[in-house]
């Protein structure tokens, strides 16, 4: 059985169902249960017996445009471990192109930072080469720029706060560098942070990353370490937006796109592209009474 959990206009909820069961009919397949949760829940849970997986996304991303929207093939369980994407995730900015800003060169590694992340350019040579530009910036640009430029995204907070509070690990792993995302963690609070770090000397960036390389393998393999720690049929949650979050999105249990990339949101089996992040609250079935507060 597939299950759908959906947020969409709940004014149109109605005539997209019924748009949606005759899509799903033609196609020979049969809407066997359609109802709202509750009173004080916004989702709609749809399931279908049997069917065509693939088509049943597309006809429900399609009748019910824009929404937020997870697909299960077992029935809804709380994760215990979360990893998470940091840039244009957790938070609202790309941190490489704001560090560029005060390079004066944001627009040139703003198009190379966009082509990686809809997966068109190799991502280490990508991320090499932006920080090559960043050479002999000034440190304390970084400190600056956090102050300034990056803040979280709407409901980050009440996310990470929330999935701890039912027992959940929570785990940043970014593409990005520790000297971002280990404030952003501290502040969101996350349990560990995982990252590449810019090699600095003499107060200034070298153009050269300190250690190995945080590439979509080691988002990957980090997810699969977390839930190996807590044993056999651990659930995971993933959130992401770009081609390199796509291989830990493939492998949580549940793998959701935040207002992500294409390549990103067709291979998760859920995204947000209506809501904030406490959506995905909604869609884990944890109501707003129980929500921590961040």
């Amino acid at each position: 059985m597939l299950i759908a959990r959906l947020i969409a206009d709940p004014d149109n909820y109605s005539a997209s169902l019924d748009d949606a069961t005759v899509a799903l009919e033609r196609e020979g397949m049969r809407v066997a249960l359609a109802r709202l949760d509750d009173a004080n829940s916004p989702v709609l849970q749809i399931s279908l017996p049997e069917g065509d997986a693939t088509a049943f996304r597309r006809v429900l991303d399609e009748k019910f445009q824009p929404s937020d929207l997870l697909i299960l093939n077992a029935e809804l369980e709380l994760p215990r471990v979360f990893v998470s994407d940091m840039d244009s995730t957790m938070i609202g900015q790309e941190c490489i192109d704001e560090l560029a800003d005060f390079a004066g060169i944001k627009h040139q590694i703003a198009a190379i930072t966009e082509r990686a992340m809809q997966g068109e350019l190799d991502f280490e040579s990508a991320l090499r080469e932006r920080v090559m530009l960043l050479r002999d910036l000034s440190e304390g640009a970084i400190l600056e720029c956090l102050d300034t430029r990056i803040a979280p995204m709407p409901g980050a907070k009440t996310l990470v706060a929330t999935l701890k509070a039912k027992g959940c690990r929570t785990v940043l792993v970014t593409g990005g560098f520790h000297q971002f995302a280990d404030p952003v963690a501290k502040e969101l609070g996350f349990d560990r942070v995982v990252g590449n770090r810019l090699a600095i000397s003499d107060g200034a960036l070298t153009g050269e990353l300190a250690g190995p390389i945080t590439d979509s393998s080691v988002k990957k393999s980090v997810l699969l370490e977390e839930v190996s720690q807590l044993g056999e049929g651990a659930v995971s949650l993933a959130t992401g937006d770009g081609a390199n979050d796509i291989p830990m999105l493939e492998v949580a249990t549940y793998g959701i796109a935040y207002r992500a990339k294409p390549k990103a949101r067709a291979a998760a089996n859920g995204w947000i592209d209506r809501g904030d992040l406490t959506a995905i609250l909604h869609l884990l079935g944890i109501p707003e009474k129980e929500w921590a507060k961040a």
